[in-house]
């Protein structure tokens, strides 16, 4: 049995299931022997007792029980678990909240392997893939396809952008043709507080005709973008907020360690970094 916290919302909720279908606390009794029957298991069976106190909020059921009136009812499993507070479709940013100590393999969710997300297939016939954009923007078709890792994207707060093919303003930090996720709700430049370049913000920005994701400073009206050291990119100063607006700040990155095709970076030569 899950733990048992005595509550008769859950329970009023099941008893609506069961009232919509116009079945008796015995109808339940009777299908779920069938159920108990068909898994040759015992637990899954639900007396006319049983029923009746968990209604009454006396009790939680077992996940066997649940199960059995999820098929009873016509519910979907993740529905009858809802009643009681367990929220199935957040396990994955819930998991991702939690830090485990050790270095391992990520093993996709057997329950998950035919779910879908819609993500996009087809771009725009004017989408130039050596340049940063907004992934938003890149594409005119979307469709579902497998979870997969896409699972822990948060989809919610954050926004997504696609470093081009030929940008390698923060090259080796990240690398062309990788994927950036951004938060849009940090928008505000931070000033200081970082150790060094790994620690430093990035954030991802619209200029007037392209986007940059880089590292920066403000110097009153003025945005200075900064490159890193092994980009060859020169630092830009852009008169800020006029002619750019700040998407967000960089939370996430997927980028492949085997360069892509694209242009190589240009040969770095000396010059004064900023910060």
């Amino acid at each position: 049995m899950l733990a048992s916290t005595p509550s008769p919302e859950p329970g009023t909720l099941l008893k609506a299931e069961r009232k919509r279908l116009r079945l008796s606390t015995r109808d339940v009794e009777r299908l779920s022997h069938e159920v108990a029957r068909n898994y040759n298991n015992s637990e899954y069976d639900l007396s006319h007792n049983w029923l009746t106190d968990i209604e009454n909020g006396k009790f939680t059921p077992s996940v066997y029980k649940l199960y059995s009136l999820s098929l009873i009812y016509r519910r979907d499993w993740n529905d009858i678990l809802a009643f009681f507070g367990i929220r199935v479709g957040a396990v994955s940013k819930e998991q991702g909240s939690l830090v485990l100590p050790h270095t391992h393999l990520v093993v996709p969710s057997l329950e998950q392997a035919d779910q879908t997300i819609m993500a996009p297939v087809l771009p725009r016939g004017a989408v130039q893939f050596e340049k940063t954009n907004l992934v938003s923007r890149m594409f005119e078709t979307w469709a579902e396809i497998p979870i997969g890792m896409l699972q822990q994207m948060d989809l919610k707060n954050s926004v997504y952008g696609y470093i081009g093919s030929d940008d390698y303003t923060l090259y080796p930090h990240i690398r062309p043709a990788s994927f950036v996720q951004i938060d849009s709700r940090q928008r505000k430049i931070k000033t200081g507080g970082w150790q060094g370049e790994h620690d430093r913000p990035i954030y991802f920005f619209e200029l007037r005709d392209t986007y940059v994701c880089s590292w920066c400073e403000l110097n009153g009206n003025h945005l200075i973008l900064i490159p890193s050291q092994q980009s060859g990119e020169q630092v830009s100063h852009i008169r800020y907020p006029d002619d750019v607006e700040v998407v967000g700040q960089v939370t996430g990155l997927a980028m492949s360690l085997v360069q892509k095709r694209g242009r190589p970076p240009r040969v770095c030569t000396p010059k004064t970094q900023i910060g």
